[in-house]
């Protein structure tokens, strides 16, 4: 196809006939459609615009200084947006656009990770012309993607994109948070806007919970032996870090996590537990197992087999803002709906009333360690591990060690690299470990750390992934390199799809069906990062200090450590 530049071929119905490649027109006093809708994000505090074109907006964004980030593949524009909007906690929405056709259906799988993940994300897909936008096969976004968005909505009527507009934002701001989809026809794009258009932001509200069901809620816990706080992601999206910690101090409460709600209480704290995922640690499962009452604070207590079993038969308080998660996996006693700031403020205001006396932290944090020190000791041999293979719970503990943990944003990747690095990371300061779970696609934790160093250039961003992992996303290490997003990427390779290898015997045995290979430090100097690999011990450490400095140079850094086919996680 002739024109715009990086477009991919379609089918003899391309658009391109039927609107201009590049920027629009500006002459007049009128504005156009993609104009006026870059306008919007702008007026929404939306800086970055991550895509893959041809979409026209694209370059509508760039004229007022929104700034394009060009990806790879969409999949990770996806990732970044969504990292943007977790960092900041929705402060800072990410979006991202793509091409018709192919772009949109190459996004899906992005947009359902957002989905998954409760992600507020505009997603803004280029759509065939209206006239064929109906007619198989081409491919409606605001269609096939309505049952993995909060809502999807078609641009047909120039008049009504601020409308359309703020019904996008008023979803990415208000309830739950998920992604939100706005589709823009090609033939769109050169639509005049009304003469006196007008747009004000989308306001953002937060509910609170039933002042009687907090009473009750209050009553059970203050009256519990053994209270254990489970917190969600919706600690982070309600910034309720200061008002977690006073609750478990005023009740002496253990805390504990889900993979998204990881870094909401400092893990160094006396009352935590760590986090849990597919992998645990032994003092989660013994106090959630020996609790009486269980508080979970913004979380969706969605079954998985990437989170925490709660075990049965005990009496369950369920703070979440949605209320479609109430009683939806699990059976809880009191329902609090609203957000996790407002319903732990009210609960603290309630429980002073009711608790005069301190609670015993020492007793409870001697109760912890009593369960923690065999735990660790357990697993001692594997971390302080010198064999060579290295073993890639050495590689993770020696990278804590290393960086400064508290200015550092760390995300994990699918399968071993998650559950390697979730049960012995200590996270301190809020939002510093970026941790998902549910759909788990591989590759994902690459975008998210470039998302997080666009929305906190000032922090060592990290994502640690595997040889599987690498082979889903790793062309958009380039995009690093390209687009100045100096992140550290740690690369675990063990040359196999490792946990596959008990369920694929015969065919590994055969074929050699897990097997896979790559000289990924190589393939990181080729793009123009920084890339080293690593296969010894004493190694680890300095290689890991060149990196972080290569990073503040402004140069991405990939470092391969060469390890076993590490199969055990702790599992309890």
């Amino acid at each position: 196809m002739q024109g715009c530049a990086g477009a991919r071929q379609r089918s003899s119905l391309d658009s391109a006939r039927e609107t201009p490649c590049g920027r629009k027109s500006r002459e007049g006093a009128s504005m156009k459609v993609g104009d006026a809708i870059a306008e919007i994000m702008r007026r929404e505090g939306i800086r970055t615009l991550t895509g893959y074109p041809v979409n026209h907006l694209i370059e509508s964004a760039a004229a007022i200084d929104i700034r394009p980030v060009m990806v790879r593949q969409e999949r990770i524009g996806l990732h970044m947006a969504d990292a943007i909007s977790r960092v900041t906690s929705g402060r800072e929405l990410g979006a991202f656009c793509m091409q018709h056709g192919p772009g949109a259906e190459n996004s899906y799988g992005g947009v359902a990770q957002c989905f998954g993940e409760s992600i507020p994300v505009l997603v803004l897909p280029m759509g065939y012309p209206r006239r064929i936008a109906q007619v198989p096969p081409n491919y409606n976004s605001t269609v096939q993607m309505r049952g993995i968005t909060k809502s999807a909505e078609a641009i047909m009527n120039a008049a009504e994109v601020p409308n359309i507009m703020r019904r996008a934002f008023a979803r990415l701001k208000n309830g739950r948070g998920g992604p939100v989809l706005v589709e823009i026809p090609t033939d769109m794009f050169n639509e005049d806007m009304p003469a006196h258009w007008d747009y004000t932001p989308a306001v953002a509200t937060r509910s609170a919970p039933d002042p009687v069901d907090v009473r009750r809620a209050a009553a059970l816990l203050a009256g519990a032996r053994r209270p254990v706080i489970y917190a969600g992601t919706g600690v982070h999206w309600a910034r309720a870090w200061p008002q977690l910690r006073a609750l478990a101090e005023l009740l002496a409460a253990p805390v504990t996590s889900s993979l998204g709600g990881k870094s909401a209480f400092p893990e160094d704290h006396p009352l935590a537990l760590g986090s849990g995922g597919l992998a645990i640690s032994a003092p989660v499962r013994h106090f959630l197992d020996n609790s009486d009452v269980i508080l979970g604070i913004g979380c969706s207590f969605t079954e998985t087999n990437f989170g925490v079993a709660m075990p049965k038969g005990k009496r369950i308080i369920h703070a979440t803002l949605d209320p479609d998660h109430l009683d939806k996996d699990v059976r809880c006693e009191i329902g609090l709906v609203g957000d996790a700031a407002l319903v732990l403020d009210a609960l603290l205001e309630e429980l002073g009333g009711r608790i005069k006396e301190p609670r015993d932290i020492p007793g409870v944090n001697q109760e912890i360690e009593a369960i923690r020190a065999p735990w660790l000791r357990q697993w001692a041999p594997k971390r302080d591990s010198n064999d060579a293979p290295l073993n890639p719970y050495r590689v993770l503990r020696d990278l804590w060690r290393t960086v400064d943990v508290d200015n550092t944003i760390i995300t994990h990747d699918a399968g071993s690299p998650r559950d390697q690095l979730s049960p012995f990371w200590v996270s301190r300061t809020p939002l510093s470990y970026l941790g998902w779970g549910k759909t788990t696609q591989l590759g994902y934790g690459l975008g998210l750390a470039m998302g997080a160093k666009l929305a906190a250039p000032d922090k060592l961003c990290i994502n640690v992934w595997g040889d599987a992992a690498i082979g889903f996303t790793g062309m958009d290490f380039e995009t690093a390199v390209r687009e100045r997003i100096p992140i550290l990427s740690i690369l675990l390779n063990n040359f196999s799809m490792a946990i596959e290898l008990k369920v694929m015997p015969v065919s590994t045995e055969k074929y050699r069906s897990t097997d896979i290979s790559g000289d990924y430090a190589a393939m990181a100097r080729a793009f123009g990062g920084y890339g080293e690999r690593i296969e010894r011990p004493e190694d680890i450490i300095p290689a890991i200090q060149r990196g972080i400095a290569a990073t503040k140079e402004g140069k991405p850094a990939l470092l391969e450590f060469i390890t076993s086919k590490e199969t055990q996680v702790s599992r309890l």
